[in-house]
């Protein structure tokens, strides 16, 4: 009967149905991304995480969770394909269902809100998809209801399976399977919430917006309070304006008149010494004897005498 029990399927047997199911597949042209779980950790980002802790602090999922978390580490989800707003999925149980998850995006009044309270905490898109921002940020965007990630209201289920509960375990497995894609590519979350990840980074500049016109004219201190206020001397635009080439100023000469100078100073001094104490002083300092065309005629001298006789 439809109600009871199918049988039981080795995880063996689930990979070898798998592994033909994906052949079929890619020679129909479909493309397959199945979800490969290196041993028992599901999630190793930031992102990833941030999904799965998301999916388990729910209380409308605690039942079938731990199913779920078994099949996607036997790699019984064999394709999962995210687009904005729904999971497609092909799960591999006792037959290959398909199921899928409707995910509502993000009210623009609260993506509005996680841009204004994460602005200029995040530098750039890389550190952004990386999860390196402030714990701060970290906390806005994982907020219960409030933050990025959807809340059970949020969430829609459907499987082709028999199983008559909303979240059945292939269900719970692609859920699973979403928080690994993430480690791999941590934009589809956004794309998933139908949401612009770049407008956090646009957010993180708003709070210093640049005036094109200049301060006014009374606000301008002028060159003279400047030098006032600060004690230096301003430069006007006369100055500033000049060749930098200007010409030194001449030094001066040290040519042989002033050491000709300099050593006939030297003679004076050492003559004045020279008569203070009696000697004799140097040939240096001789005057030179008077003219022969100054001098008296002796002859004018004896007549004179002659005649005062």
């Amino acid at each position: 009967m439809w109600y009871e029990w199918r049988p039981y399927v080795s995880v063996a047997e689930r990979r070898h149905k798998a592994a033909r199911e994906m052949v079929k597949l890619r020679k129909k042209g479909h493309p397959v991304s199945p979800v490969v779980i290196e041993g028992r950790t599901i999630a190793r980002t930031f992102w990833g995480k941030a999904w799965c802790d998301n999916l388990e602090r729910y209380s409308d999922f605690s039942n079938r969770l731990p199913r779920g978390r078994t099949y996607v580490r036997n790699g019984s989800v064999l394709d999962l394909q995210i687009a904005p707003g729904e999971v497609k999925a092909l799960v591999s149980g006792s037959e290959i269902y398909k199921a899928a998850v409707k995910v509502s995006g993000v009210p623009k009044g609260r993506w509005t809100s996680i841009c204004t309270d994460c602005a200029s905490a995040i530098d750039s898109l890389v550190e952004l998809l990386q999860g390196r921002f402030s714990k701060g940020v970290m906390e806005r965007i994982c907020q219960q209801k409030t933050g990025l990630f959807p809340a059970p209201a949020e969430i829609g289920f459907s499987c082709s399976c028999a199983d008559w509960a909303s979240m059945c375990k292939h269900v719970a497995a692609v859920l699973y399977g979403i928080g690994a894609r993430l480690d791999e590519q941590p934009d589809l979350l956004f794309r998933l919430r139908k949401v612009d990840e770049k407008d956090l980074l646009a957010k993180a500049g708003s709070g210093l917006r640049l005036s094109k016109a200049g301060p006014a004219a009374e606000k301008v201190l002028a060159a003279d309070g400047l030098s006032e206020l600060f004690g230096l001397e301003m430069a006007t635009g006369e100055a500033d304006s000049a060749p930098e080439n200007t010409p030194a100023p001449a030094k001066p000469a040290r040519g042989r008149r002033a050491a000709k100078g300099v050593a006939m100073a030297a003679d004076e001094v050492s003559a004045t010494k020279s008569k203070g104490k009696g000697r004799r002083p140097s040939s240096s300092t001789k005057r030179k004897a008077p003219n022969s065309a100054v001098q008296k005629n002796p002859r004018r001298k004896a007549k004179k005498r002659s005649t005062a006789r």
